[in-house]
Formats: structure tokens, sequence, C-alpha cells
């Protein structure tokens, strides 16, 4: 995705391999792959650390190759998954930040410009995935208990 408030294009980053199928040295069963999964959702791990981890640690390089489905629908199967979208707590998360660094530098013009477009983003957010039906048409992002949405 390009930057929405910079020059720069946000091209850096790793591609994905060009054959979609699971490759022949991968041991681990379907079945296998989807318990690994919800056990390391379990251990409150975001959907990309536990593909960093199966790729790291299991030799698996893509669970959508090897099981036919992505991270997120296992857990949605397994019933792990949280109730908020993984991209939408990391920028919330930033807010809690932003916004704590306010509080005792009041003066942060930069900081106070960074916690507006994080708002913006956040909205954006809401907007498309209360669009896709995965967020209630009623949410809102109550801006007092921001922290209780990251735990």
């Amino acid at each position: 995705m390009a930057r929405m408030y910079g020059k720069s294009k946000g091209k850096s980053g790793s591609s994905k391999p060009v054959v979609k199928e699971n490759p022949s040295w991968v041991s681990h069963k379907a079945a296998e792959i989807e318990t690994l999964v919800a056990k390391f959702a379990k251990e409150k791990l975001s959907g990309s650390e536990i593909g960093i981890k199966l790729r790291d640690q299991y030799g698996i390089p893509s669970v959508k190759a090897a099981t036919g489905k992505t991270i997120s629908t296992v857990l949605e199967e397994k019933k792990v998954a949280k109730e908020l979208p993984q991209d939408l707590l990391d920028v919330i998360a930033k807010w809690v930040l932003i916004n704590k660094h306010m509080e005792s530098n009041r003066q942060d013009k930069t900081a106070k410009r960074g916690l507006q477009l994080t708002q913006a983003r956040i909205n954006r957010l809401m907007k498309y995935y209360k669009g896709t039906g995965k967020l209630a048409q009623n949410w809102k992002f109550q801006s007092d208990r921001a922290g209780m949405y990251l735990e």
C-alpha cells in the first residue's frame, strides 16, 4: 500500500512465491497446521505472528497453500478469533501510544498531527469493516475505552 501523506511509494518488503501450491518438503498435514494455529491464537499471538512462527519454527511457508484456508479463516472456524480485525487493533494501539505521549507533551504539534492522522485511519478502517460486515453497524471507537480493546 502506498503512503497517504508521504512521497515514498511504500513498495519495500518481501514478495510471495509465484507458485501457490504446498511444497513437497512440508511434512505437516492440514489438520495439524490448523491445531497449531489455534494453539498459538490461545497464546495471544496475532495472525501475522502465527504465520511467522509457523514459517520459522515449523517450516510451513504458507498456511493457505497447505490448508487451503487463510489463518484468519482457521481462527474463525476454531472460534478463537478476536472480535476486532488485527489491523484495526494495531492502529488503535498506535493511537493509545500517541495519546499517552500527548498527555505529558501538550505542545508537541507533530504528535498532535499524528494523532489526527491515526484517528482518520481508524475511521476509514471502521467504515470498511462495517461495509464488509466484520464490525457491527452500531460499533463506535470510544477513546476512553481504547485500552480495553487491546487486552
